[in-house]
């Protein structure tokens, strides 16, 4: 008999049966997207649509209609296969109608209810992959396109605000918008999912399967683990290694956290900080180049600028952010009195890379195939045929030095194809939540376009702002943070350019790259934010701390993507390059303005710093974000300045000799 406990009922398992065709059918998709991105390319009509259709069968196998916490009874299976069977002929519809419907000029009344049949399936999808949040927007936005005196629901025209109304859309038109062209259910977010997403995605279970995440976990133990805090820092290395790969910080939290949260507790850190440092690291996993999650490949197909280009630019901020969740981490060690592991606690750098240095060789592949200039979904193609072969060679190696027999040869053979299906499925389903999300992005993207909102909520924006740059700013972060309370990442950092890009870029002049940026760094904060903080509950649930002290724990810690943005806004040069004077500069002030904010924060570098010092530290940070060369140098002095102090102060402290306590031991020392 089952407890009725809330973890039992969240892991009730699947029938076999239904564990099986869930595999066989992520087998399929997984093989599908293969044969398209690295044997013949498909047209978006055909690849797109079939995507869809293995996806949303793959979701309503994988999520029941009353939820995981009981068996889905005749009546869950009675709804869960009509949608299984709907979702078959929405995959099938187009590819198979493809001729028909492009020399069609009106469309025929079975075309339009094959739309609103696929609008109805990708929202139940995303309710169930996803959440209900997500569901609602995107039902939101299909009312909003209704809502007009020429719309199926022209009554809620006098419920809008002025700049909000528009003419209102027949269900014959909303259906030709989202499922007949590109413009909406099959636009540029479906369309990045169902190529360079899934295919690294992909890329990543191959990785998992094969033992990869286990190998930069222990080399980033290997490198770091004498340190100071040195399970935090292996924490912040192996994150920004996986997290990027995963394209997901909850994902990166459960992986690697299971390894890094309990070492930190061990080592002293509370549980609410070891979850809320993991929550932090991991989050920037969503933005370390070459992957950054979807991020690069949509912000590629958004600016329509080369895929390399926004992973080059992208790599100095992801250092500044790393850089500075690794220093806070290390004050936090140095203020609380802590050692690293010892020896005999840790694997050494050789061994590891004895062990796994053939894992290397994908990501060298994959870095260098993208500098080469191959589209990104051959590369993604590659680089899995590079990590199978990467794996099989050192199995055989193995093999070869441990007295081969025919009996071991097949052994190895079948753990081969097991893990080949193994990753084959997991990829698949990892990609579910990601693609039902960029459906519903579609529908989204498709009102947007219909009915001009785009350009209605911009002038909405720099009507609140009045027209001040910074307070814009503020508005994109706190409308990110609302829409992260439903949507993912991904999601919301399609939504929220869709709506604000054109101000950012038209009214404000800020270049499209770096309101892309701007946008989907922001885009990340309701991971780390409280009260949202998804990756810091995750954290909070390894660690067992209380979800809302580890949630703050994890704001703190992640403090450079809120940052480091706004140095992207006021010195573009080192996102768009310049004189090379000019963006060393502009690199070595955001250093300096981190590691000042860093120190300010916790109240500590070298020693302790009193308080007038943390409060001067203040005004040289907005110093060097101030868009004026005299200015920024007083900031970067004032700064420098405070920490040499401190630093010197530190080194007067240590060069006295010790008072001793009664009874002629070394007092010890006052805690800071």
């Amino acid at each position: 008999m089952v407890n009725d406990t809330e973890g039992q009922r969240l892991q009730r398992p699947q029938p076999r049966l239904v564990l099986r065709v869930i595999a066989v059918v992520g087998i399929a998709l997984s093989l599908f997207q293969l044969w398209a991105a690295g044997v013949q390319p498909l047209g978006l009509f055909y690849q797109r649509p079939i995507h869809l259709g293995f996806i949303l069968v793959l979701c309503f196998l994988i999520y029941p209609v009353f939820g995981g916490h009981r068996p889905r009874g005749v009546v869950g299976w009675i709804i869960d296969g009509s949608l299984i069977a709907a979702s078959i002929v929405v995959g099938a519809w187009l590819p198979v109608n493809i001729d028909i419907i492009a020399n069609q000029v009106f469309p025929r009344d079975i075309d339009v209810w094959i739309g609103l049949l696929t609008m109805a399936v990708v929202l139940e999808g995303a309710r169930r992959a996803v959440g209900l949040g997500m569901t609602i927007i995107g039902a939101v936005f299909i009312v909003y396109a209704f809502a007009g005196n020429r719309g199926e629901l022209p009554f809620l025209a006098d419920w809008m605000p002025g700049i909000l109304n528009h003419r209102g859309y027949s269900l014959d038109r909303l259906a030709s918008q989202m499922t007949l062209g590109a413009e909406g259910i099959y636009g540029i977010p479906l369309g990045v999912a169902a190529t360079f997403v899934f295919i690294f995605v992909l890329f990543g279970a191959f990785l998992e399967v094969t033992g990869a995440g286990k190998f930069f976990i222990d080399l980033a133990y290997a490198a770091t683990g004498r340190q100071r805090g040195g399970p935090a820092k292996a924490a912040v290395i192996a994150s920004a290694g996986m997290g990027s790969i995963s394209g997901s910080a909850i994902a990166n939290v459960v992986t690697t956290g299971a390894f890094t949260i309990p070492l930190m507790k061990r080592l002293g850190y509370r549980p609410a900080q070891a979850g809320g440092i993991e929550a932090a690291a991991s989050t920037g996993g969503q933005i370390m180049p070459p992957l950054m999650g979807a991020g690069a490949f949509l912000m590629s197909e958004f600016t329509r600028m080369p895929y390399v280009d926004i992973v080059l630019v992208s790599i100095f901020p992801a250092m500044l952010y790393f850089g500075a969740v690794y220093l806070l981490v290390h004050i936090a060690a140095v203020k609380q009195g802590m050692t690293g592991m010892t020896a005999e606690e840790l694997p050494s750098v050789r061994s590891v890379l004895a062990e796994g240095w053939h894992f290397l060789l994908p990501l060298v592949a994959l870095v260098g195939l993208l500098v080469a200039g191959f589209s990104p979904m051959r590369v993604g193609f590659y680089a899995i045929v590079a990590i199978a072969a990467a794996a099989a060679a050192r199995a055989l190696w193995v093999f070869s030095t441990d007295g081969p027999t025919m009996a071991k040869f097949l052994a190895l053979c079948g753990r081969g194809v097991s893990l080949t299906l193994q990753a084959l499925e997991l990829g698949a389903r990892n990609a579910v939540a990601v693609s039902m999300a960029c459906a519903v992005a579609g529908i989204i993207v498709g009102v947007v376009g219909l009915t001009g909102l785009g350009l209605k909520f911009s002038a909405m924006m720099i009507a609140f702002s009045g027209g001040n740059l910074i307070l814009a700013i503020l508005l994109v972060a706190i409308a990110s943070l609302i829409l992260g309370m439903g949507l993912p990442v991904t999601a919301a950092y399609i939504v929220l350019i869709i709506l604000v890009g054109p101000a950012l870029t038209q009214e404000f002049g800020i270049p499209i790259l770096i309101a892309h940026l701007l946008v989907f760094w922001y885009s990340q904060d309701s991971n780390v934010t409280p009260p949202v903080a998804l990756a810091g509950f995750a954290g909070a649930a390894i660690a067992g701390s209380k979800p809302m002290e580890t949630s703050v724990q994890a704001w703190k810690y992640a403090k450079g993507l809120y940052l480091i943005p706004l140095f992207m806004v006021f010195n573009e040069e080192i996102i768009l390059g310049g004189p090379l004077p000019l963006v060393l500069w502009g690199g070595f002030i955001a250093i300096v303005a981190l590691v000042g904010f860093a120190a300010a924060l916790e109240g500590f570098l070298f020693r302790a710093m009193a308080l007038w010092q943390r409060v001067l530290i203040v005004p040289g940070v907005i110093a060097c974000f101030w868009p004026d060369l005299i200015v920024e140098i007083v900031g970067a002095i004032l700064i420098i300045g405070i920490l040499l102090l401190n630093r010197a102060q530190a080194r007067m402290e240590s060069s006295r000799p010790k008072a001793l306590a009664p009874g002629g031991n070394a007092r010890p020392p006052e805690p800071s």
